[in-house]
């Protein structure tokens, strides 16, 4: 009996091990949380196959901030199993599952449509059945008159564009001008569009990244192969639903997709500085050989290419930097002349525009 308790035990410290390791880190940047959201979700009150309380538990799981489940309005698939006159229904069941714990459920839809409309959800709504209007223009309308912030669904979709790639259209350009329209998805579930996200940069709209969960998270995305969900990064004041809510307007967003962190320069810049810190160790003996470290302070796998005019003793010139890891570097500093330039690196897996990279560099200091 005593090693059966004993074996128990291990298994909880090891499971208690796991939750904490998937767990998704990222450091706050200066003047904002980096707070972790997912912003399109679904469950069986519209084509999703799980009750609310597990999309509420797999967020815990995953250290998210704030979810919204936004439910089609207008496509029930399952009434006749679960008849749903109420599409509010499934947001107040997540916010009585979520009571005990400190997740933030923001009230929001998903408006369905065919194209050129296409799809759109509908967060920090107040009422989800006052959407349900045939005219897709009055639909926006009302999202907007209940204050939503609204961003186009996966403009890349094969199903509605069938080279997947996404077009501006009227209908879109309309809404944008009108202000009803403030946001389009670069990521949705496991496609990302260098095309949508050009289209947010050019229009100005906020960059949103989301998993569009229809099944379970575990299992679309091979959490135990290593994988993750996708999450849209909002930096927000304070973690609050109004804070929420000001940072997505704003644009203050960053995507995170297949270990690619994707998003507008500014923001890019902040989370590189805030993740990856350098330190100045010295020469080594009494060569000219300069020895640094660089530590990781996320969850991204950094993907370096050296793009300074210097070597490298031992590296070449990718560099991957671990999550949550210290490298050293050992720099070949006669290789230049004069004062000692910074050093710089493309990083590969940071997207900040259609084909287009984020950069960081790091002052050496004198010889």
């Amino acid at each position: 009996m005593r090693f059966l308790i004993i074996f128990l035990m291990l298994c909880f410290v090891s499971l208690e091990a796991q939750d904490t390791d998937r767990k998704i880190q990222f450091p706050d940047i200066e003047g904002y949380k980096s707070l972790k959201c997912d912003l399109h979700i679904h469950t069986v009150f519209s084509d999703g196959h799980v009750w609310p309380n597990i999309r509420i538990d797999e967020a815990l799981k995953d250290g998210l901030d704030a979810i919204s489940l936004t439910e089609h309005i207008e496509y029930q698939p399952w009434k006749e199993d679960i008849p749903n006159p109420d599409r509010n229904r499934s947001y107040e069941l997540a916010k009585e599952y979520a009571k005990a714990h400190d997740l933030i459920i923001i009230h929001g839809a998903e408006i369905t449509r065919n194209l050129p409309v296409g799809h759109a959800n509908a967060l920090f709504i107040s009422d989800a059945n006052k959407l349900m209007i045939e005219d897709a223009e009055e639909a926006y309308t009302e999202a907007r008159n209940q204050g939503a912030f609204v961003f186009w669904n996966h403009p890349n979709w094969v199903n509605q564009e069938k080279d997947g790639i996404p077009q501006l259209s009227e209908f879109h350009k309309k809404m944008i001008q009108s202000n009803r329209l403030h946001g389009l998805e670069a990521v949705n579930d496991i496609t990302y569009s260098e095309e949508a996200l050009q289209i947010a940069i050019d229009n100005n709209l906020t960059v949103i990244g989301t998993s569009d969960i229809h099944g379970l998270i575990d299992w679309q995305f091979e959490l135990a192969e290593g994988g993750h969900r996708p999450i849209n990064l909002v930096f927000a004041v304070d973690k609050t639903e109004a804070s929420i809510k000001e940072a997505l307007f704003a644009g203050k967003t960053l995507c995170w997709f297949q270990n690619i962190l994707i998003g507008k320069e500014q923001w890019m810049n902040a989370l590189l500085d805030a993740s990856i810190s350098y330190k100045r160790k010295g020469m080594i003996g009494p060569s000219s050989i300069l020895e640094i470290s660089l530590t990781n302070h996320s969850d991204a796998r950094f993907i370096l290419k050296n793009n300074s005019p210097f070597d490298f003793y031992k590296n070449a010139d990718l560099i991957e930097l671990e999550p949550h890891s210290t490298i050293s570097l050992n720099i070949l500093t006669d290789r230049v002349e004069g004062a000692l330039p910074p050093l710089s690196f493309d990083v590969l897996n940071a997207v900040i525009g259609f084909k287009e990279n984020a950069s960081i560099q790091f002052d050496l200091g004198r010889r």
